[in-house]
């Protein structure tokens, strides 16, 4: 099951190990296109903090910008998140192999169970 996997889903899973970086993504997931400032909005913090992690983004290729005039607009790149989801989704069918044959194992026991007391 060992498979390895580009640089991306290292600087991806970074990307995304912060939960304002998240809130970022899933902004942009469910707006579009923003500008900084919209981005910036909802938090608490200073615009030069949110523009360290919009960097991040954007390095990890999670981001793109695009600037007219003045204005910076940010918008989701969510292909580096499918390598990611792709790793992720051979430990979830890892998982659920295990979590089958444990049911198959307490099903048994319980069968044995049953006949023992009959």
């Amino acid at each position: 099951m060992v498979k390895h996997y580009s640089e991306q889903l290292d600087h991806t899973f970074f990307a995304l190990s912060d939960p304002t970086r998240r809130a970022i993504i899933g902004n942009l997931a469910s707006k579009g296109t923003c500008t900084v400032l919209e981005l910036a909005e909802p938090f608490k913090m200073s615009l030069p903090a949110i523009s360290k992690h919009l960097k991040l983004l954007e390095s990890a290729k999670l981001v793109s910008r695009e600037r007219k005039g003045r204005t910076h607009y940010l918008k989701l790149c969510a292909e580096p998140m499918s390598e990611a989801s792709e790793w992720l989704g051979a430990y979830s069918r890892f998982w659920n192999r295990q979590l089958d044959s444990l049911e198959k194992y307490l099903k048994s026991k319980q069968g044995e169970e049953k006949h023992g007391r009959d």
